[in-house]
């Protein structure tokens, strides 16, 4: 090799790489410059041994390609759900529910109940005794004590398991009586009574603490002692919070149409919660609305679903369920259920541990909603009656 062609190599072995290009072509000017030195450094290298007698042939190796990444497909559903005309039941542990009862609670208690189901009759509207679905898939019947129906100063009654009756940790039921309310360890079949004015009709957890409340009065009760204390929310409307949440403040959601507002309340000593925002449907696609809550508000983290009435354009009445984010009361997912099914049929009974809403569906089923991929399956058919949730 003559002089001026290694002058030449060692000069382009120095060369700085300056893409003028994208990335692609950036890297290909870089894999040419690194070639050239790579071969800029062989022929100095054979110079020196070709200068010592021996010859020796260097061929270097191209560098691989580099690798790029394909990104995967996204999932979006659109804010705006409906269910499959029909329903696929991939099976559950709740499915359970409807099977006929093996033990009583006196004879064999829970280790954890699933859930607590009270079978209505569709005919004559009469109610059954309350069973209790333990984690070892088997049912039992309440034994240890019969609640009464609940009723309201107009003389209005109701079945005593409510939504919020089932302690998130399975152990423990609770149920609103007139004077008093029952609380019922579910794990040794024990029962206490604790006394409480008014027409008490809701019951439903808070952590460590029980909310009873009659028409527009709620107690925080110790389910141990039965100390209690009025509390500045509405046994209507007050959410029933994430169990690994902040045990000093509450949620309300509702309102009157055109004034639904989403509303934090302090617990504490400091007294009632100022931050109350409207419930927002910006990201909805125009005309779609919730006009009116029903049923229990239920809180995961950041979000909190409940039931209510919509409208899609002209058409209202529609029977839906909301996701709304809790720190700004938007909604974010809706799922409309139509108008083809039963006036309030549709109450939201929590979450599952995969961030899916349960709710009841026309009037004997139990369905699960995902809201982030839309999808809805079926839980159980024709499982008549109220039901509680333990949390999932």
């Amino acid at each position: 090799m003559r002089e001026e062609e290694l002058h030449r190599l060692l000069t382009v072995a120095a060369e700085d790489v300056r893409p003028s290009r994208p990335a692609v072509a950036g890297w290909e000017r870089a894999r040419r410059v690194r070639r050239a030195r790579r071969a800029a450094g062989a022929a100095a290298v054979a110079v020196a041994l070709l200068t010592g007698g021996t010859a020796v042939a260097l061929r270097p190796t191209d560098p691989p390609p580099p690798a790029t990444a394909t990104p995967g497909p996204t999932h979006s559903a659109p804010p705006v759900q409906r269910p499959p005309a029909e329903l696929s039941y991939p099976g559950d542990p709740l499915g359970r529910l409807g099977d006929p009862v093996s033990a009583t609670l006196s004879d064999r208690p829970v280790r954890r109940a699933l859930a607590l189901y009270q079978p209505i009759d569709r005919d004559t509207g009469a109610e059954s005794p309350i069973r209790v679905l333990g984690d070892d898939g088997l049912v039992r019947e309440l034994d240890v004590v019969t609640p009464a129906r609940t009723r309201d100063a107009d003389g209005n009654e109701a079945v005593p398991l409510k939504t919020g009756s089932l302690s998130p940790d399975g152990r423990t039921a609770a149920f609103a009586q007139t004077g008093q309310v029952i609380v019922v360890d579910l794990t040794t079949a024990a029962v206490r009574r604790f006394p409480l004015p008014g027409y008490l009709e809701h019951a439903l957890w808070s952590y460590d603490r029980l909310l009873v409340g009659d028409d527009d009065t709620t107690y925080e009760v110790d389910p141990d002692t039965g100390a209690s204390r009025q509390i500045p929310v509405s046994p209507w409307n007050v959410v029933v919070p994430d169990p690994g949440g902040r045990p000093d403040l509450l949620l309300e959601l509702g309102g009157p149409p055109e004034g639904l507002m989403l509303h934090r309340v302090a617990t504490d000593e400091r007294g009632r919660g100022q931050d109350r925002v409207p419930v927002g449907t910006s990201v909805l696609p125009p005309a779609h609305r919730v006009d009116e809550f029903y049923g229990r508000g239920w809180l995961r983290g950041e979000r909190l679903a409940r039931a209510g009435w919509i409208s899609a354009g002209n058409t209202s009445g529609l029977e839906g369920v909301a996701v709304l984010d809790a720190r700004t009361g938007a909604v974010t997912h809706l799922l409309d259920l139509g108008r083809d099914v039963w006036k309030g049929c549709c109450e939201v009974l929590g979450w599952d541990g995969e961030g899916a809403v349960l709710l009841r569906h026309n009037p004997g089923g139990l369905l699960r909603w995902r809201p982030e991929t839309g999808e809805v399956t079926g839980v159980t058919r024709d499982l008549y009656g109220a039901v509680s949730l333990a949390a999932r």
